[in-house]
């Protein structure tokens, strides 16, 4: 693949998230020196996370297909999956991720769990999926992760301290995520 055609799209986390914040800045600058086009969008209803905008969104505005990969934290991350479960794409890497409301509210009003989730589908969508987890997620237990993991035979890095890669721990930089790109585009 022509890494010209490539698109990379971040996808921010809910409860008043933003593109802006965490990680996010750094790994769109880290990326747009390798030549790539990144997109660090605000996305629609960012405390709800809503999968009714999201999804649209996606796939509506900011057009992503199967040259995109697209970069999911924590409610990101399950856009990402829902999105690919109808829908072809080059490549997702999922941070945070989990695959039930765990009995939250707000979780439960996205919208993202009130069906079966199509791990074949989400698996057959995409040349590859790269996961990154952390055992001291306060948010979400270690085995919402291992789970999709285990349904997804994705690439999995598991890492003691890392929070939930954002605010928690105050995370600024994530160079793994620019590796993987680096490595998955052969640049």
């Amino acid at each position: 693949m022509k890494v010209n055609k490539v698109k990379i799209i971040q996808i921010h986390g809910n409860g008043g998230g933003s593109g802006k914040d965490n990680w996010h800045p750094y790994v769109h600058r880290e990326l747009k020196k390798l030549k790539l086009k990144v997109l660090t969008p605000d996305f629609p209803d960012p405390v709800l996370a809503r999968e009714k905008y999201w999804l649209p969104f996606l796939r509506e505005e900011l057009k992503a297909d199967k040259n995109t990969i697209l970069i999911g934290h924590s409610s990101g991350a399950i856009a990402a999956m829902r999105f690919t479960e109808k829908n072809q794409l080059l490549g997702s890497i999922l941070v945070a991720s989990y695959y039930t409301d765990l009995g939250d509210k707000e979780e439960k009003a996205s919208g993202y769990f009130d069906r079966p989730w199509q791990w074949d589908k989400i698996r057959k969508n995409q040349k590859w999926i790269v996961q990154f987890a952390s055992i001291d997620d306060p948010y979400f237990p270690i085995k919402e992760p291992l789970f999709i993991h285990q349904k997804l035979n994705s690439e999995y890095h598991q890492y003691l301290d890392k929070g939930h890669f954002g605010a928690d721990k105050k995370k600024k930089k994530f160079p793994e995520i620019v590796a993987v790109i680096k490595n998955k585009l052969d640049l």
